[in-house]
């Protein structure tokens, strides 16, 4: 197309940059707010100083960095084993939900869609409301669709339909799911008595059970959100990137299921 210079640019450069950007941009999606992003940048920060030790001609230094690196390929596919896989599920999922999302509007299903999201919203909102009365512990996470496929087998695998009696039923106390985390996604109770990464982190108050912190936990590795219903208490709490707000009221919990249900 023209030059700059003595390097001539052409439209596959420009299309060239364009989808190396927006790699980087889905894989910054992908891992941010997660341990794999923190782990991510040591990677960058460890090849760094390695060509900065080989610049400056430290060969003991060089050569230690240098064997790290080659080992340290194998490690990095070994730990990103789940975030790569959830790369590729990604790159479908975003591919059939741009299709899907040209059909529903060929259709004009979106009044409706938005229907369906109030009523799962209400069911939701329902059963955190009466299992507080009753003080039934309960932890109900909203997930998407690629980290569902990483904790539902975990527990039991269900694809039931999203309705209040069924939420309340799986957190009866004599309910062998009842320990467990439930999955929503997609409209779906896709897994119920799921376990969940526990968080070990000390600014979470010590009147935090098992169950809030594996709310918090699994917030800190993904971009899920969770409720949380304490058998103590009977208050509702929810977590989100790696934050606990403890005590909704009503108001909060209706604001909060709006903004984060998709």
């Amino acid at each position: 197309m023209f030059d700059i210079g003595f390097i001539p640019i052409s439209l596959w450069d420009f299309l060239d940059v364009f989808i190396v950007g927006y790699l980087i941009f889905r894989i910054y999606k992908l891992l941010s707010g997660s341990v794999a992003f923190n782990i991510l940048l040591g990677v960058i920060l460890l090849y760094m100083v390695s060509w900065l030790v080989g610049a400056l001609k430290m060969d003991m230094l060089n050569t230690i960095l240098t064997q790290l690196k080659e080992v340290g390929i194998i490690i990095i596919i070994i730990i990103f084993q789940p975030e790569v896989r959830r790369f590729l599920l990604l790159v479908g999922n975003t591919t059939l939900k741009g299709q899907s999302n040209f059909l529903t509007k060929i259709l004009a299903k979106d009044q409706h869609n938005r229907e369906q999201k109030q009523i799962h919203i209400e069911a939701i909102k329902g059963a955190l409301l009466k299992m507080s009365k009753k003080k039934l512990g309960a932890l109900i996470v909203l997930a998407d669709r690629l980290n569902v496929e990483t904790y539902a087998h975990s527990g039991t695998v269900m694809g039931a339909e999203l309705s209040q009696q069924l939420l309340e039923s799986l957190f009866q106390k004599n309910s062998p799911l009842h320990d467990g985390a439930v999955l929503i996604s997609e409209d779906k109770i896709q897994a119920a008595g799921c376990i969940l990464p526990v968080s070990e982190s000390t600014k979470l108050p010590r009147s935090a059970g098992l169950r809030h912190r594996a709310a918090v936990g699994v917030t800190e590795e993904t971009s899920m959100s969770a409720f949380i219903v304490s058998e103590e208490t009977g208050s509702i709490s929810f977590a989100k990137d790696g934050k606990l707000i403890r005590r909704l009221s009503e108001k909060k919990l209706s604001d909060l299921l709006l903004e984060h249900y998709k």
